[in-house]
């Protein structure tokens, strides 16, 4: 078998006398589209805040690409290829969208502090590079129409649309999804469902992906994690999963033909 792209080997993460995560032990494959979900308070968002670095296990290992990166601060993850959205959009809101699509290509820009006041030769060079790669974004995502726009002027489903454009900016090589649904219409929801779809065709991407709409989550996942009360209780294709007895006391309620 290859190796996995992500490994979660018992993790246990602890807040005073809550235990957010107990011994969850799970693997992302390359090129997947890894789900994960639960009630409200599993430890989903838990988890993923542990593969980015916003928290730190007390107990277990993450390793990424082989790596071990359990103790790795978050910008060092970023480097690596692990980017990610909010389940609380998190955008520079006094910006534009192609402003904070810009300010995401930080991790990859190389030029000193006198060549940036210069702005010639090697920094010249590549804020033109970085634009290319920022538009090419806006387009994938179709966003043409609100490249100048103020974020903070924006509707809700086109500020997701916007993290997930910073997102992918990063250039990553793992891509985390909080929640990228929430809050939106039925319309908003099928385009983000649809980029989703394409950025893991056409990009190849790696996704671990955190929702609620289970009939999008049979849809889309490869496979399936289950969380309840901080520990996993199942994981499988979709189809397994909507017929584990565990899961369907605690989450589902009922079989999803």
């Amino acid at each position: 078998m290859p190796q996995p792209k992500l490994q979660l080997d018992r993790i246990s993460l602890r807040f005073g006398g809550i235990k957010a995560l107990d011994d969850v032990s799970f693997e992302v494959r390359s090129g997947e589209i890894l789900a994960i979900i639960g009630p409200n308070g599993a430890g989903k968002t838990s988890t993923i805040n542990s593969i980015n670095g916003f928290y730190r296990p007390q107990e277990g290992r993450i390793l990424f690409e082989g790596r071990e990166i359990t103790r790795l601060p978050a910008y060092k993850r970023a480097t690596l290829g692990i980017a990610r959205t909010f389940q609380n959009i998190a955008l520079y809101t006094h910006m534009t969208a192609l402003d904070n699509l810009m300010a995401a290509r930080h991790i990859h820009m190389r030029s000193g502090m006198l060549q940036n006041a210069l702005f010639w030769g090697r920094t010249l060079r590549e804020e033109i590079e970085h634009r290319r790669v920022v538009e090419e974004i806006i387009d994938f995502l179709e966003m043409e129409h609100i490249r100048k726009t103020v974020v903070g002027t924006l509707g809700y489903g086109l500020r997701k649309r916007v993290e997930l454009g910073r997102a992918l900016a990063l250039e990553p090589t793992l891509l985390l999804l909080d929640e990228p649904m929430a809050g939106m219409n039925v319309e908003e929801k099928e385009d983000m469902a649809r980029f989703i779809l394409d950025i893991h065709e056409q990009q190849h991407m790696t996704i671990v992906l955190i929702e609620h709409d289970m009939g999008l989550v049979m849809d889309i996942a490869d496979r399936i994690v289950v969380l309840d009360f901080g520990r996993k209780i199942a994981e499988g294709t979709p189809a397994e999963i909507q017929r584990e007895p565990a899961v369907i006391q605690a989450y589902l309620g009922e079989v999803t033909e």
